[in-house]
């Protein structure tokens, strides 16, 4: 199945499955919130008045309504039917968008247990789940050709077990580029197992960790896009390559306008959410041998246009850092970041 059938079918199906009550056809849904933007504040042990720790769906619900976001995407994990009715409740109460976060089976023996959460996903009135395959950062996790192709070939089996689950249930799942998948791997995956039910959570900074331009990366992935995280990127130069942080929509290297406009073409119901992790920056060790190892076959020409592009575009005053601050400090700076991404996506991109 080539982009355009993809595309016309997973466009039914999100018609079909989109919320009753706000269909992004008739009308633009604000923002949504991924639950990983609260790295520091869901399940936290902090005590704090002014940011009280989320323990689960419907208080992170709660919240992100009160801050004017459109919807939430968060784990689905461990749910009973029960709650899975209060949360469908809470989101219908508030008027919120439900996306799950899910792990697909590994092995035939996990699926019955893959099922249920994807039942109890469904019962809360997700619309999507969003997955990964593998276990961490492409760079970091895996260290040969070997090792890289065993996590294919497992990713793939894990997919193949999941879809008939998807297919009887009727809900989609996409498989975000989670700085493991370039474009082009992602898509060959998807054109493998032919799957109206099975897409793309797109990220828009991610594979910038890959060494791929966000913009091509877009355009690539937009036609299988089910659902998003959206996040600006500040870059800086260091000794092994550069550095790259999470920074406020608008404060960074994309052109975010522009990348919204793409998935919308593609997909008019597709859904944007922010995943701004308040975080000290990452180390992309691209100068280093070890990075290479799993990429095989890619040019140094991606290197050399992505080091320019650090040195042309760093982050001015030097990419913030946190992990130095109080707890408490922590917990302001990642509310602050959030409110004003939501801020952001209202006045500049439209999504109201």
């Amino acid at each position: 199945m080539y982009r355009r059938e993809f595309i016309q079918r997973a466009a039914a199906g999100a018609l079909a499955f989109s919320m009753p009550k706000l269909p992004a056809f008739l009308k633009e849904v604000p923002m949504g919130v991924v639950v990983h933007s609260y790295a520091s504040r869901w399940n936290s042990k902090t005590p704090s008045d002014k940011y009280p720790g989320f323990t689960n769906a419907i208080e992170l619900i709660e919240h992100c309504r009160s801050i004017g976001a459109g919807g939430v995407q968060t784990v689905v994990k461990d749910w009973s039917a029960d709650f899975a009715k209060k949360v469908r409740d809470e989101r219908e109460k508030t008027g919120l968008y439900l996306e799950g976060s899910i792990a697909v089976p590994k092995q035939a023996g996990q699926v019955a247990a893959f099922e249920q959460e994807v039942i109890n996903a469904k019962e809360a009135g997700a619309t999507v789940l969003r997955t990964v395959c593998s276990t961490g950062r492409r760079y970091e996790t895996y260290h040969s050709p070997d090792e890289w192709q065993t996590l294919k070939k497992t990713a793939l089996t894990s997919l193949q077990l999941a879809e008939p689950v998807l297919r009887k249930h009727k809900v989609r799942l996409a498989v975000e580029n989670h700085k493991d998948w370039r474009a082009e791997e992602l898509v060959a995956i998807l054109k493998q197992l032919n799957s109206e039910w099975i897409g793309v959570t797109l990220d828009f900074g991610n594979n910038i960790a890959l060494l791929e331009d966000p913009m091509k990366l877009v355009e690539t992935l937009a036609p299988y896009t089910f659902t998003t995280h959206v996040k600006d990127m500040g870059v800086q130069e260091y000794a092994d390559g550069f550095l790259l942080s999470e920074v406020p929509l608008g404060y960074g290297i994309l052109d975010l306008p522009k990348m919204v406009a793409v998935c919308k073409k593609h997909n008019p119901a597709v859904t944007f959410n922010l995943e701004m992790i308040t975080r000290d920056p990452l180390e992309i060790p691209c100068r280093k041998a070890e990075y290479w190892s799993t990429f095989d076959g890619i040019p140094k020409s991606d290197m050399d246009r992505t080091l320019r592009m650090v040195k042309q575009r760093a982050y001015k005053a030097g990419l913030p850092r946190f992990s130095q601050l109080p707890a408490e400090d922590r917990l302001a700076a990642e509310e602050k970041n959030i409110v004003s991404c939501l801020s952001y996506s209202s006045n500049r991109l439209g999504l109201k």
